[in-house]
Order: C-alpha cells, then sequence, then structure tokens
C-alpha cells in the first residue's frame, strides 16, 4: 500500500466534505431501517472491524445482502 501526503488544510476541506456526503446519504436513506441501525452503530462506535471482509461479515449479521 501506497503513502500520501496531504496538507492538513487539503485534509481539512475533504473532511468536511466528506461528513457532508455522509450526512446527505444518512438523510437519503433514513427510511431504511438497516441503513438507521448501521448509522447508528458506527455513531456509538460499535464497528469494530478494520477489513472489507470484517465489515462484510458484519453487514451479514445485519441482514444485508453481499455479493
Amino acid at each position: 500500500m501506497e503513502t500520501v501526503q496531504v496538507r492538513k488544510s487539503d485534509f481539512s476541506k475533504i473532511l468536511e466534505t466528506a461528513e457532508i456526503l455522509v450526512s446527505e446519504v444518512e438523510h437519503a436513506l433514513s427510511q431504511d431501517d438497516i441503513v438507521i441501525k448501521r448509522i447508528d452503530d458506527i455513531k456509538l462506535g460499535k464497528v469494530k472491524g478494520k477489513t472489507e471482509r470484517d465489515l462484510d461479515e458484519y453487514l451479514k449479521k445485519r441482514g444485508v445482502k453481499i455479493d
């Protein structure tokens, strides 16, 4: 895996934009109970997985079909 250096000011802009996008996605999907539970788990820090496989297993437990 390569390391990428990003200036703190650029990272702050990226993070701010990401937070806005996450908020918009949360709002758009707020009718889906699985999504609501997932977002709550993320906010509470219950998601411990560090790999895509861990995340897939977590989502499967929550009833999300993974291809």
